[in-house]
């Protein structure tokens, strides 16, 4: 698959997630639920997902992954359970759009850090990734972001 890489501007926005630390063969089974819980938090408090369900993924020395999962939501939530407040970040972020199976989607991280690199930038954060479509897609839509700068700003 061929990737295009943008560079896009973020407002902060709150978010409500689950965190939870998983093997790569559970990551499947810790979304669902962490979603489910994260939607019932945000409606019991009155509000509501303005996007798309993400995930943060970081690798740990087990071989697992530590993972963060939610929304973005209207308001902060208060937390309750597994629930917590998080708030992704705002700034200048690389997005790249993978279409196929999740376990293609290294292939979009891969190509987003190179295209940093060939222009100019450096990471400022951790990625995040955004399900556009739910996992019974043939063809799942997912948008990969990272965070980043320029690592010589210009100056006038």
């Amino acid at each position: 698959m061929t990737y295009t890489v943008q560079l896009v501007d973020l407002q902060e926005q709150p978010a409500a997630v689950v965190r939870g630390h998983v093997t790569h063969e559970g990551i499947a089974d810790f979304l669902g639920p962490a979603f489910g819980e994260v939607i019932g938090a945000v409606e019991r408090e009155g509000g509501h997902p303005v996007g798309a369900p993400f995930g943060r993924y970081r690798p740990t020395d087990d071989g697992g992954w530590d993972l963060t999962a939610g929304f973005p939501v209207s308001r902060p939530v208060t937390p309750a359970g597994r629930v917590e407040p998080e708030t992704l970040p705002g700034g200048r972020a690389a997005r790249t759009l993978h279409v196929g199976d999740y376990a293609g989607l290294a292939a979009a991280y891969e190509a987003a850090m190179a295209w940093l690199t060939d222009n100019g930038y450096v990471v400022t954060g951790e990625p995040w990734e955004c399900y556009l479509d739910g996992p019974e897609v043939p063809e799942p839509r997912t948008e990969v972001f990272i965070p980043c700068t320029e690592a010589r700003p210009h100056h006038a």
